[in-house]
Protein backbone atom coordinates (compact mmCIF):
# COMPACT_ATOMS: atom_id res chain seq x y z
CA UNK A 1 0.00 0.00 0.00
CA UNK A 2 1.39 3.40 -0.95
CA UNK A 3 2.05 5.98 1.75
CA UNK A 4 -0.64 8.29 0.34
CA UNK A 5 -3.21 5.50 0.27
CA UNK A 6 -2.29 4.47 3.81
CA UNK A 7 -2.91 8.00 5.07
CA UNK A 8 -6.19 8.17 3.18
CA UNK A 9 -7.61 4.94 4.58
CA UNK A 10 -6.62 5.95 8.11
CA UNK A 11 -8.45 9.26 7.69
CA UNK A 12 -11.55 7.56 6.28
CA UNK A 13 -11.47 4.91 8.99
CA UNK A 14 -11.57 7.64 11.64
CA UNK A 15 -14.73 9.04 10.04
CA UNK A 16 -16.52 5.88 9.00
CA UNK A 17 -15.76 2.27 9.95
CA UNK A 18 -16.24 0.28 7.86
CA UNK A 19 -16.22 2.47 4.78
CA UNK A 20 -19.78 1.85 3.65
CA UNK A 21 -21.27 3.16 0.44
CA UNK A 22 -24.96 3.84 -0.08
CA UNK A 23 -25.23 0.19 -1.13
CA UNK A 24 -24.32 -0.82 2.42
CA UNK A 25 -21.13 -2.50 1.23
CA UNK A 26 -17.66 -1.84 2.64
CA UNK A 27 -16.22 -2.20 -0.87
CA UNK A 28 -14.87 0.91 -2.59
CA UNK A 29 -12.32 2.01 -5.18
CA UNK A 30 -9.19 4.12 -4.80
CA UNK A 31 -7.76 5.63 -8.00
CA UNK A 32 -4.17 6.89 -7.80
CA UNK A 33 -3.63 9.08 -10.84
CA UNK A 34 0.04 9.62 -10.03
CA UNK A 35 0.93 5.92 -9.97
CA UNK A 36 -1.70 5.02 -12.59
CA UNK A 37 -3.25 2.37 -10.36
CA UNK A 38 -6.73 1.49 -9.16
CA UNK A 39 -7.17 -0.37 -5.87
CA UNK A 40 -10.09 -2.56 -4.85
CA UNK A 41 -10.68 -1.68 -1.20
CA UNK A 42 -12.58 -3.40 1.62
CA UNK A 43 -12.83 -0.85 4.40
CA UNK A 44 -9.24 0.10 5.17
CA UNK A 45 -7.79 -3.01 3.50
CA UNK A 46 -6.39 -3.00 -0.02
CA UNK A 47 -7.51 -6.27 -1.60
CA UNK A 48 -6.11 -5.88 -5.10
CA UNK A 49 -4.23 -3.26 -7.09
CA UNK A 50 -4.71 -2.86 -10.83
CA UNK A 51 -1.90 -1.21 -12.80
CA UNK A 52 -1.67 0.73 -16.03
CA UNK A 53 -4.83 2.83 -15.91
CA UNK A 54 -5.26 5.84 -18.20
CA UNK A 55 -6.75 9.22 -17.32
CA UNK A 56 -7.74 12.39 -19.17
CA UNK A 57 -5.45 13.85 -21.82
CA UNK A 58 -5.34 17.07 -19.78
CA UNK A 59 -4.18 15.37 -16.58
CA UNK A 60 -6.06 15.93 -13.31
CA UNK A 61 -7.73 18.89 -11.63
CA UNK A 62 -9.80 19.63 -8.57
CA UNK A 63 -12.07 21.82 -10.68
CA UNK A 64 -12.54 20.76 -14.28
CA UNK A 65 -14.59 22.40 -17.03
CA UNK A 66 -16.42 20.92 -20.00
CA UNK A 67 -14.00 20.03 -22.77
CA UNK A 68 -10.75 20.44 -20.81
CA UNK A 69 -10.15 16.66 -20.85
CA UNK A 70 -9.09 16.61 -17.20
CA UNK A 71 -9.92 13.88 -14.71
CA UNK A 72 -11.57 15.41 -11.61
CA UNK A 73 -10.01 14.65 -8.24
CA UNK A 74 -12.55 13.98 -5.51
CA UNK A 75 -14.74 11.49 -3.65
CA UNK A 76 -17.75 10.21 -5.57
CA UNK A 77 -20.32 7.42 -5.62
CA UNK A 78 -21.06 5.01 -8.42
CA UNK A 79 -24.26 6.53 -9.77
CA UNK A 80 -25.07 4.09 -12.58
CA UNK A 81 -23.63 1.08 -14.36
CA UNK A 82 -23.96 0.48 -18.09
CA UNK A 83 -22.95 -3.03 -19.04
CA UNK A 84 -23.38 -2.43 -22.76
CA UNK A 85 -21.57 0.84 -23.51
CA UNK A 86 -19.17 1.44 -26.39
CA UNK A 87 -16.37 0.98 -23.87
CA UNK A 88 -17.79 -2.31 -22.61
CA UNK A 89 -18.62 -1.81 -18.96
CA UNK A 90 -19.07 1.80 -17.80
CA UNK A 91 -19.35 2.83 -14.13
CA UNK A 92 -20.72 6.37 -14.02
CA UNK A 93 -19.74 8.63 -11.11
CA UNK A 94 -21.73 11.20 -9.12
CA UNK A 95 -19.70 14.09 -10.51
CA UNK A 96 -19.65 17.01 -9.69
CA UNK A 97 -19.34 17.23 -5.91
CA UNK A 98 -20.80 20.00 -3.78
CA UNK A 99 -17.37 21.64 -3.44
CA UNK A 100 -16.79 21.54 -7.20
CA UNK A 101 -20.20 23.08 -7.84
CA UNK A 102 -19.60 25.79 -5.23
CA UNK A 103 -16.27 26.77 -6.79
CA UNK A 104 -17.88 26.92 -10.23
CA UNK A 105 -20.71 29.10 -8.94
CA UNK A 106 -18.39 31.46 -7.05
CA UNK A 107 -16.19 31.93 -10.13
CA UNK A 108 -19.16 32.49 -12.42
CA UNK A 109 -18.78 29.26 -14.40
CA UNK A 110 -22.35 28.22 -13.57
CA UNK A 111 -25.37 30.27 -12.54
CA UNK A 112 -27.48 29.99 -9.42
CA UNK A 113 -30.06 27.74 -11.08
CA UNK A 114 -27.47 25.15 -12.07
CA UNK A 115 -25.79 25.38 -8.67
CA UNK A 116 -29.03 24.77 -6.79
CA UNK A 117 -29.93 21.89 -9.10
CA UNK A 118 -26.60 20.19 -8.38
CA UNK A 119 -26.95 20.66 -4.61
CA UNK A 120 -30.53 19.36 -4.61
CA UNK A 121 -29.57 16.26 -6.57
CA UNK A 122 -26.69 15.48 -4.21
CA UNK A 123 -28.89 15.98 -1.15
CA UNK A 124 -31.33 13.45 -2.59
CA UNK A 125 -28.56 11.00 -3.52
CA UNK A 126 -29.40 11.50 -7.18
CA UNK A 127 -27.16 12.07 -10.18
CA UNK A 128 -26.30 15.80 -10.49
CA UNK A 129 -27.01 17.56 -13.81
CA UNK A 130 -24.46 16.44 -16.39
CA UNK A 131 -24.97 19.24 -18.93
CA UNK A 132 -23.49 22.26 -17.13
CA UNK A 133 -20.19 24.07 -17.76
CA UNK A 134 -18.58 21.55 -15.39
CA UNK A 135 -19.10 18.80 -17.93
CA UNK A 136 -20.28 15.36 -16.98
CA UNK A 137 -20.53 11.65 -17.69
CA UNK A 138 -17.30 10.99 -15.84
CA UNK A 139 -16.74 7.34 -15.04
CA UNK A 140 -14.52 4.28 -15.01
CA UNK A 141 -14.66 2.16 -18.14
CA UNK A 142 -12.96 -0.47 -20.22
CA UNK A 143 -11.52 -0.25 -23.71
CA UNK A 144 -14.27 -1.90 -25.70
CA UNK A 145 -12.71 -2.44 -29.14
CA UNK A 146 -9.99 0.16 -28.46
CA UNK A 147 -6.29 -0.40 -28.94
CA UNK A 148 -4.67 -1.85 -25.83
CA UNK A 149 -1.25 -0.72 -27.01
CA UNK A 150 -2.37 2.90 -27.17
CA UNK A 151 -3.95 2.54 -23.73
CA UNK A 152 -0.64 1.37 -22.28
CA UNK A 153 1.24 4.38 -23.69
CA UNK A 154 -1.08 7.37 -23.49
CA UNK A 155 -3.52 9.21 -21.31
CA UNK A 156 -6.28 9.16 -23.90
CA UNK A 157 -9.66 9.81 -22.26
CA UNK A 158 -11.79 12.95 -22.17
CA UNK A 159 -11.72 12.88 -18.36
CA UNK A 160 -12.70 9.36 -17.40
CA UNK A 161 -10.53 6.64 -15.86
CA UNK A 162 -9.89 3.85 -18.37
CA UNK A 163 -8.77 0.31 -17.59
CA UNK A 164 -8.48 -2.84 -19.67
CA UNK A 165 -11.54 -4.96 -20.43
CA UNK A 166 -10.26 -7.63 -18.05
CA UNK A 167 -9.75 -5.08 -15.28
CA UNK A 168 -13.18 -3.50 -15.64
CA UNK A 169 -14.77 -6.93 -15.20
CA UNK A 170 -12.88 -7.39 -11.94
CA UNK A 171 -13.96 -3.92 -10.81
CA UNK A 172 -17.59 -4.61 -11.72
CA UNK A 173 -17.54 -7.81 -9.67
CA UNK A 174 -16.30 -5.80 -6.68
CA UNK A 175 -18.67 -2.81 -6.54
CA UNK A 176 -22.32 -1.85 -6.92
CA UNK A 177 -24.24 1.37 -7.49
CA UNK A 178 -23.79 3.58 -4.43
CA UNK A 179 -20.26 2.44 -3.57
CA UNK A 180 -17.56 5.04 -2.98
CA UNK A 181 -14.86 5.98 -5.50
CA UNK A 182 -11.95 8.22 -4.50
CA UNK A 183 -9.85 9.75 -7.28
CA UNK A 184 -6.58 11.03 -5.85
CA UNK A 185 -3.49 12.62 -7.35
CA UNK A 186 -1.45 15.71 -8.05
CA UNK A 187 -3.68 18.76 -8.48
CA UNK A 188 -1.27 20.55 -10.83
CA UNK A 189 -0.36 19.62 -14.43
CA UNK A 190 2.56 17.22 -14.55
CA UNK A 191 5.22 16.99 -17.26
CA UNK A 192 4.13 13.50 -18.23
CA UNK A 193 0.55 14.69 -18.69
CA UNK A 194 1.65 17.53 -20.95
CA UNK A 195 3.93 15.20 -22.89
CA UNK A 196 1.13 12.72 -23.44
CA UNK A 197 -1.17 15.48 -24.57
CA UNK A 198 1.50 16.71 -26.97
CA UNK A 199 1.77 13.19 -28.39
CA UNK A 200 -1.86 13.32 -29.46
CA UNK A 201 -0.79 13.34 -33.11
CA UNK A 202 0.85 9.97 -32.51
CA UNK A 203 -2.39 8.72 -30.96
CA UNK A 204 -4.39 9.90 -33.96
CA UNK A 205 -1.89 8.34 -36.36
CA UNK A 206 -2.62 5.00 -34.73
CA UNK A 207 -6.27 5.51 -35.59
CA UNK A 208 -7.62 5.54 -32.04
CA UNK A 209 -9.44 8.26 -30.20
CA UNK A 210 -12.04 8.29 -27.46
CA UNK A 211 -15.42 8.11 -29.22
CA UNK A 212 -17.62 11.16 -28.72
CA UNK A 213 -20.39 9.36 -26.89
CA UNK A 214 -22.59 10.52 -24.03
CA UNK A 215 -20.65 8.14 -21.79
CA UNK A 216 -16.98 8.96 -21.82
CA UNK A 217 -16.70 12.39 -20.23
CA UNK A 218 -17.14 15.87 -21.65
Amino acid sequence: MTHRLALLVIAIACLLTPVAGLSGSSHWLYVDTEDYTLSLMDGSREVRRLHGISIGRGGTALYRRRGDEQTPIGAYRIAWINEDSRFGLFLGLSYPTQAQARQAYETGAIDGTAYEAILLALERDQLPPQDTALGGHIGIHGLGQGDRGVHSQLNWTEGCVAVTNEQIKAIRAWVEVGDRVVIDGDKAPRPEDRDRTARRSHQESLGYDAPATIEGGH
